[in-house]
């Protein structure tokens, strides 16, 4: 849109505050903006000298202008937020976190029950989170199960259906772990009182729920129920080593917000710690790209608008390393300058150059952050330094494993375009060699391997490393000798004290940079193939020891041992069974040799 295409458009833009949209040629939403003033802010795009060329860009794609009136600059501010986290504009930051986290939510019937979910609906659901781990919420809901005596079934609990009595009491009742709503045994009062405890907990505030755990103490012993008293002393323990995983800063300091940001380039880090009750009960960090070279400020004020709305804070306090213009009502801004707040603040610049230098740790042995030139660039390197004829696309790599002369294996990762191609991972059970030979087996598993490779009529890798030096190597060469593949892959041996490389017939060994990229990638190929042939090799270790414990008892043979270990997963819960249940699964013989064995 030109200045003159503006200008007949101009006079019906509103001096009022509101949200601006910018559109494309093609009816595509390119940005959107907030104003306490529409038409100035507007009319700043075109009527000025602009030196942001990015910005330029963007006003040469304009071709339609929308607008929306709200009351206030608040009301703008969050109507923008909320536009771009549904539309994700090209001109506009983005938020480069599109994980679908779980939540935990409390539904909103009678008797409600408790459950993560990773979907969020616009209901009167409550819901709590979000957790950045699976095992996070698990941990909570094993907790939850300990102190709150929720429901657990899926039964329409109203009024009229419990006064009939349709339902009856389940194992979870016998269990102690719900207290019977669906046959009146327990209020919904009761129940509701439990509720608020548990949402009081879920935002980070323990304190309502020690407070009724002392109380029933107290009720205890009054009455000479010590045993119960020692129940609810454990859980009053289980509580206080809870609370004391989050990290205590000073109960003076309540509930407050702290963000802090770093800059590299056109990335922005935001660090978010949630504090409650003088407690940080969550932290996350976030990567915002930026678009139109914002400012600082800006960043962060977006950056919090959208954290506070996903992690439903309800804290009044925000205490940042800088001032910034935040429009939610009732929320107040502290910049420390010392003190516990100036900690909490430190700590947050902390973990945010933490994040940062985490992510510099994985780009140096990990190319998944790399663009395709920077990879491909990577990959040509390598081709030059080994001075191969095609393009290292497709790479393999060979590693032997064994423990002490015992279960032999042998493991093969594979990269495709400079990435893992897992799909492609291969582990190898030693079949035709007797004993320990490194030698004789790598030439069993490469023969194997490509052997399989020429009879399903598979593409041939352009690399193949054998990590194991000239010995391994040779044998290789072997196999590829007798399935008639050289010339048709190139063959190299990795030294493991020095990461020399070696041709197969070469005397001298070529020795790449020590901080070179394509050193960096066979490195990275090399401690893959470790990692998987080690997974494997203790699996198969773990797997021999369990099934010669069993199997060694005279009398039990392979498949009641594999019954019993298919059941129980392991001996150490084989053993802590009596005599009468070995007996209902194996039969009294047998029972009794294993019961005997095991117990000895």
């Amino acid at each position: 849109m030109t200045k003159t295409e503006f200008l007949a458009v101009s006079s019906g833009i509103p001096c009022l505050p509101g949200i601006y949209k910018y559109f494309d040629k093609n009816e595509v939403l390119i940005y959107v903006g907030k104003a306490k003033h529409l038409k100035k802010r507007i009319s700043s795009y075109f009527n000025k000298n602009i030196p942001n060329q990015k910005t330029i860009e963007l006003v040469k794609k304009i071709c339609r202008i929308e607008y929306t009136i709200v009351d206030n600059e608040a009301d703008a501010f969050f109507l923008e937020n909320s536009l771009i986290k549904e539309y994700l504009p090209q001109y506009n930051i983005n938020l480069k976190d599109d994980k679908t986290y779980p939540h935990l939510v409390i539904k909103n019937e009678n008797f409600p029950r408790v459950f993560f979910t990773r979907k969020i609906y616009k209901n009167n659901d409550f819901y709590f989170g979000p957790y950045t781990s699976i095992a996070n919420v698990k941990e909570m809901l094993d907790f939850i199960k300990i102190f709150f005596p929720l429901r657990t079934c899926t039964l329409n609990l109203n009024q009229a259906n419990i006064e009939k009595k349709k339902f009856k009491v389940c194992l979870e009742y016998h269990l102690g772990n719900c207290k019977g709503p669906c046959e009146s045994l327990q209020t919904k009062e009761e129940y509701d009182e439990g509720l608020d405890r548990l949402k009081a907990m879920l935002k980070g505030n323990l304190s309502p729920l020690m407070q009724h755990l002392k109380e029933i103490l107290k009720q205890h012993i009054e009455l000479l129920e010590f045993e119960k008293a020692a129940i609810i002393q454990q859980k009053i323990d289980n509580l206080q080593t809870f609370k004391a995983k989050s990290t205590v800063v000073n109960t003076k300091t309540g509930t407050v917000d702290v963000f802090t940001i770093l800059e590299e380039g056109n990335v922005a880090y935001v660090n978010y710690l949630a504090v409650n009750d003088g407690s940080i009960y969550r932290t996350k960090t976030i990567t915002i790209e930026k678009k139109l070279e914002e400012s600082p400020a800006e960043i962060l004020t977006f950056a919090i608008a959208q954290l506070r709305q996903s992690f439903s804070s309800e804290a009044k306090e925000l205490i940042l390393p800088f001032p910034i213009h935040y429009p939610e009502a009732g929320i107040s801004i502290t910049i420390p300058k010392a003190g516990d707040k100036k900690k909490l603040l430190d700590l947050s610049q902390k973990n945010v150059d933490y994040f940062i230098d985490e992510i510099r740790r994985n780009k140096m042995l990990h190319l998944e952050e790399k663009s395709s030139d920077e990879v491909e660039a990577i990959l040509h390197q390598l081709q030059k330094d080994l001075n191969l004829e095609s393009l290292p696309l497709h790479v393999e790599c060979f590693d032997n494993s064994n423990l002490h002369g015992t279960n032999a294996v042998a493991a093969m990762v594979c990269f495709k375009n400079g990435l893992p191609s897992k799909g492609d991972y291969r582990h190898f059970n030693i079949k035709t060699v007797e004993g320990i030979d490194d030698f004789a087996s790598m030439k069993e598993v490469v023969f194997r391997r490509y052997k399989r490779l020429i009879d399903e009529n598979k593409q041939l890798p352009n690399l193949v490393i054998i990590d194991g030096g000239k010995g391994q190597l040779n044998a290789a060469m072997e196999s590829i000798v007798e399935l008639g593949l050289v010339g048709k892959l190139t063959l190299v041996g990795l030294a493991k004290n020095k990461e020399e490389i070696f041709f197969v017939g070469d005397s001298e060994s070529i020795e790449l940079p020590w901080a070179s990229e394509s050193l960096k990638l066979i490195r990275r190929i090399r401690d893959e193939v470790h990692r998987f042939g080690i997974t494997h090799h203790r699996q198969k270790r773990s797997n021999a020891a369990i099934e010669n414990e069993l199997e060694k008892i005279k009398g039990i043979g392979t498949a009641t041992a594999e019954m019993l270990l298919k059941k129980f997963k392991s001996v150490k819960k084989i053993k802590q069974l009596n005599l009468d249940e070995l007996v209902d699964l194996i039969g009294k013989s047998k029972a009794e040799l294993v019961f005997k064995s095991l117990k000895q």
